[in-house]
């Protein structure tokens, strides 16, 4: 293995000492003014203090977001609403540098790979201001009527962000809200809230009106209850785990909230004997160990045909063996930090299950030499793992995977979908008909044959099972932060049946 260089671990310039909230266009302490410590991944260290919100922060968020919503964000016409989210994409790249390597120093993910999620976020901006240029509203002719239908954005929509890649997926989420009209109160992770302190001075700087982007800091079992349980916050968009999202599913219930939810994963990698094996290989190892295997859609079991098995499972192993593990800040690592100690601690239990399990450790399996200290794992491969074990149901959410043989078809089919997740597919074969046969039959919501996760904006983005609901992506997205209303008009004398008159007259 290549190590990189370790010997320093140089903080970014300008890092603030403290992240607050940012409430109707204001900076603001929490109305508590209590704060939580936030360390970086790679020493462990507190380097800020972040404002610890309550209901009482999210109800002031959520009142101005009201208030904006009201007061013509939503009625602004949609190509001034377009141009002000495209100077947001604009601020974003422009500082695109800052983002990345903040966002490598709190999250621990490679500097190379930030700098590519940085770039991510600004396209999610510009994607969605030209979608809602050329957005257009169905009509409907019938005999004798004309329907047309009305598009109106929702209202406030409450934004639950996760900790992996933390400004992209903010961004996949505050591109096509403010796009529909709505305004938003987003609740970033506690853990990895760095990245966002800059979204004020981006929104501010383009335009974006006071109250239309609001941000509360806090825990996700205080800030963000309070955020799910507001009367004033009819849509919920949320991405983390199974678990949560169970938990926010029966708080919103009082309230029928609209929910949109991206929950765990637990993807297979189905290689065929008559695959590109180096291709498979490629998208094995590209798709478990990079972001540091901290990415919902990692294809973490790789199902293998029995007959090519074991020299995959060899291969596999030396190019684990070959990832550079380092410093997130270099630029030669390919697998930094885990995010939290909290974590890293977690995902040292599932290696420790799973070689407890009988699973064979054929690369990896604990801390690399020339890394003592902070939350680094070598990436880990285990051969032979069954349905039954732990490490092959459960989701680990770190640079672990799982490769287990199979005899056939049905049976590959049958492992694939042995799990109760169902977020993402890889197939890898160069037979055309199976590949279009398998892909009907698994319990997937987004599948790739022969490619690893190249994703196109304009499709649908979600899994089914407790991989989660709804859908997010292109005029998916719009429709969730919008309200679809029909208008029925006669275009002449229309037949209804007078009840009342004491005379029947049909139906």
């Amino acid at each position: 293995m290549t190590v990189p260089d370790t010997s320093t671990c140089a903080a970014p310039a300008g890092l603030p000492s403290r992240i607050e909230h940012y409430i109707g266009g204001a900076l603001m302490e929490g109305a508590r003014g209590e704060t939580f410590a936030l360390a970086d991944p790679v020493t462990n260290q507190p380097y800020a203090r972040v404002a610890a919100g309550d209901a009482t922060d999210v109800d002031r968020a959520a009142r101005a977001a009201r208030a904006a919503f009201d007061g013509g964000w939503r009625d602004m016409p949609v190509r001034a609403r377009a141009a002000i989210l495209m100077r947001v994409a604009d601020g974003i790249e422009a500082r695109g540098a800052q983002l990345a390597a903040w966002e490598s120093f709190d999250t621990g993910l490679p500097i190379t790979q930030a700098k590519g999620q940085a770039r991510r976020a600004a396209e999610n901006f510009r994607f969605f201001a030209d979608l809602i240029v050329g957005l257009h509203e169905d009509a409907f002719r019938s005999p004798g009527q004309l329907g047309y239908v009305l598009r109106r954005a929702t209202g406030v929509a409450g934004l639950i962000t996760p900790w992996n890649t933390p400004f992209m997926l903010e961004s996949w989420k505050l591109a096509p809200a403010l796009a529909a009209g709505c305004t938003v109160v987003l609740k970033p992770a506690e853990w990895t809230p760095l990245s966002a302190s800059l979204l004020p001075e981006i929104m501010a700087d383009a335009g974006v009106p006071d109250g239309v982007f609001n941000m509360v800091q806090g825990i996700g079992e205080v800030a963000g209850a309070a955020l799910v349980a507001h009367p004033g916050v009819p849509l919920i968009s949320f991405t983390g785990e199974t678990t949560t999202g169970q938990v926010i599913m029966r708080a919103a219930a009082d309230h029928l909230k609209g929910l949109s939810m991206e929950l765990g994963g637990k993807s297979p990698v189905l290689v065929f004997a008559d695959a590109d094996l180096e291709a498979a290989l490629d998208g094995c190892v590209f798709g478990v160990f990079s972001l540091n295997g901290e990415r919902c859609t990692a294809g973490s079991r790789v199902l293998v045909e029995r007959s090519v098995y074991d020299g995959f499972v060899a291969r596999l192993a030396e190019r684990a063996r070959a990832v550079r593990v380092g410093l997130p800040s270099h630029p030669s690592t390919e697998v930094g930090a885990l995010v939290h100690p909290e974590h890293y601690e977690r995902v040292l239990g599932y290696v420790d299950a799973g070689k407890k399990e009988g699973a064979r450790v054929v690369a990896g399996g604990g801390r690399p030499e020339h890394l003592p200290e902070g939350n680094f794992l070598a990436p880990t491969v285990f051969a032979d793992v069954t349905p039954s074990m732990r490490i092959f149901q459960e989701e680990i959410f770190g640079p672990v995977v799982c490769v287990t043989p199979f005899d056939a078809e049905d049976d590959a089919i049958e492992l694939a979908n042995g799990t109760k997740y169902g977020l993402a597919a890889y197939l890898w074969t160069s037979d055309l008909a199976r590949a279009h046969r398998v892909a009907e039959r698994l319990d997937a919501g987004m599948q790739w044959i022969n490619s690893h996760n190249v994703r196109d904006l304009r499709t649908p983005f979600g899994g089914v099972k407790a991989s989660g609901l709804g859908r997010e992506g292109g005029e998916h997205s719009l429709d969730f932060y919008s309200e679809l209303r029909i208008v029925h008009v006669a275009l002449g004398d229309t037949h209804v049946p007078r009840f009342g008159t004491g005379t029947h007259q049909g139906g």
